[in-house]
């Protein structure tokens, strides 16, 4: 009988010791929820502290863009503490047989965490209140509908399987190389990104001696340095994306950032972080150079929120520096994924395609002996044993 989704998993220890022995017992929905972010927890503590770990975090969000920073790192632990290799293709027991593919036996899910959510109608009340309520019900009187809402009530732990944990129909699989990146069609789908958001593109070497980048809010353009060769112009470009969808004046992290030069460094560490994951995504890889150390990052974003909080009691302030490489990972995975949906990466982002649009292997024998059917302009691999 094959492992369905319902057998509970075998969640590693190693990163945590609130994931140690879970594997071997059935557990409540809630004790995997608290498993799974204390796990998450352990993550970040290390990457906080080592680039390396950084790097290798956003390496597997470049690989798995579809899916939230924190579950790109629950995934890869769980797949590195079973000794197998990163995940690369993740879906449910019933959207792989929907691909013809069937989850091996033996094989224990790997475990994601997933929104708990509502439908709720919301309603303008007489005396100006807004309230909620079951979607269904009958709206008191004088109150006008103000349509419904899907909420978030809570989270849940979602099983899913790597490809590698299954068998079946082979899937066709975008592969990435920086060979198959062609630079003017990546620069203008990133360009068309900073136009989408009300931003014009200048080349210029106006900068020149002072940076290969700069975004300017109040003129909305972003500046790329003229003397830069097209892959480092791709580079500084997918940079200043970052600035543009995290760290405007409307956004308070990103008017926060700005309230001094110490501060100022983590929304470097965020911009290129994602420049990094973008890049990686489409083949280019930017080096080492590019996981940026966050520990001192954190500390001097929790020393400017409590000054900026000042007597303000009521603000909320960080509990720790893992609440900052948390919010950075969430913000940055965010930012890359709006990116890589415009710019279209080779692969597949972690999420097979829906069933009637994916491109299967009808009839694997016909590829015996080719490493690749055909010659696609961006080159194809298949994906599964």
């Amino acid at each position: 009988m094959a492992a369905t989704s319902e057998v509970p998993s075998t969640i590693p220890s190693g990163q945590s010791s609130a994931l140690a022995g879970l594997g071997a017992r059935r557990v409540t929905p809630e004790e995997r929820v608290a498993a799974l972010m204390d796990g998450l927890h352990s993550i970040l503590e290390n990457a906080i502290e080592s680039p390396s770990h950084w790097q290798v975090l956003l390496d597997a969000s470049a690989n798995l863009w579809r899916y939230s920073g924190g579950n790109v790192a629950l995934l890869m632990m769980q797949m590195a503490q079973r000794g197998t290799e990163d995940p690369t293709l993740v879906a449910g027991y019933k959207e792989w047989e929907r691909h013809g593919r069937t989850v091996l036996r033996g094989e224990h899910a790997l475990w994601v965490i997933a929104p708990r959510t509502a439908r709720l109608q919301q309603m303008l009340l007489p005396d100006g209140t807004r309230q909620r309520i079951p979607v269904g019900e009958k709206l008191p009187g004088g109150a006008v509908d103000e349509g419904k809402k899907t909420l978030i009530t809570g989270w849940r732990g979602q099983a899913v399987f790597d490809v590698s944990q299954t068998q079946g129909a082979p899937l066709l699989v975008p592969r990435s190389s920086k060979s198959s990146v062609e630079a003017p069609q990546l620069w203008e789908s990133l360009a068309g990104v900073a136009r989408s958001h009300g931003f014009s593109i200048q080349v210029t070497d106006a900068q020149y001696g002072l940076t290969s980048g700069f975004t300017d809010f109040a003129q909305r353009h972003v500046q790329v340095g003229g003397w830069l060769n097209p892959e480092e112009r791709i580079a500084v470009l997918a940079h200043e994306l970052g600035h543009v969808l995290l760290h405007g004046p409307d956004d308070n992290v990103g008017k926060l950032y700005g309230s001094s030069v110490d501060h100022r460094g983590l929304a470097e560490v965020e911009a290129e972080s994602v420049a990094y994951t973008v890049l990686k995504a489409h083949g280019i890889d930017r080096g080492p150079q590019s996981a940026s150390y966050l520990s001192g990052w954190a500390d001097a974003v929790i020393e400017a929120e409590h000054s900026a909080a000042g007597s303000d009691s009521s603000r909320r302030q960080p509990a720790a520096r893992v609440d900052i490489a948390k919010s950075v990972l969430s913000r940055i995975t965010a930012a890359a994924k709006q990116i890589l949906e415009v710019s279209d990466p080779p692969g597949l982002g972690g999420k097979v395609p829906a069933a009637e649009v994916s491109a299967k292997v009808n009839n694997p024998e016909s590829y015996a002996g080719l490493e690749q059917p055909g010659e696609p302009s961006r080159g194809l691999e298949i994906s599964g044993p």
